[in-house]
């Protein structure tokens, strides 16, 4: 497993033996069961999570309906608004599947920073990365139609599909499971 996020990081910048070690020895990473609650709203928390394997869905509670905005999976991370602005968060974090995750605080983050200087770039070449991704991917969500949101979804990350529940995914694309049942049919019969 950690050999997955050596390359990962190995893409960014090559890492040395130290280095590594020092990864290994932080001992970060957990197994959480599917279900598990990572963050309510109303919650503080200081835990920064990285998905090496399995899925964290990010979601609010409105008028009593969940509205899935994003999901974390493998070389993926979610640092919550409330790590920063220190007031209590305003969604939730949940696990989907099964998953090996890391969760860290800033004083981690500084206590291994302060080991190796490097490590500090790592995390903001990953994160301008992440945020360009990110606002790209918002960009190309609000100027979509369903069905263009679903194609999207289908070319840049197809493994969802299978992954996910059908109503958190038509959640996620804005539309309802019948909406979304419907929508994938007719995409079927438009590519026999």
């Amino acid at each position: 497993m950690h050999q997955l996020l050596f390359d990962y990081i190995s893409k960014y910048m090559p890492l040395t033996d130290d280095e590594k070690k020092v990864i290994l020895d932080l001992d970060l990473f957990r197994e959480v069961k599917k279900g598990t609650l990572l963050l309510k709203e109303g919650e503080k928390s200081n835990l920064g999570y990285f998905v090496l394997k399995g899925c964290i869905r990010k979601f609010y509670i409105i008028d009593g309906e969940e509205k899935t905005t994003n999901f974390y999976t493998e070389l993926q991370g979610e640092v919550p608004e409330c790590v920063t602005n220190n007031k209590p968060s305003t969604y939730y974090l949940s696990c989907i599947e099964d998953s090996i995750i890391s969760a860290s605080t800033s004083d981690l983050d500084e206590e291994v920073f302060a080991k190796f200087p490097r490590f500090e770039t790592l995390c903001r070449i990953v994160s301008e990365d992440l945020l360009v991704k990110s606002q790209s991917s918002l960009d190309d969500f609000k100027n979509s139609s369903p069905s263009k949101r679903y194609e999207n979804l289908l070319a840049t990350r197809p493994d969802l599909i299978q992954r996910i529940p059908q109503h958190q995914l038509a959640s996620f694309l804005g539309i309802t499971p019948q909406s979304l049942s419907r929508l994938k049919a007719r995409l079927l019969k438009t590519n026999k």
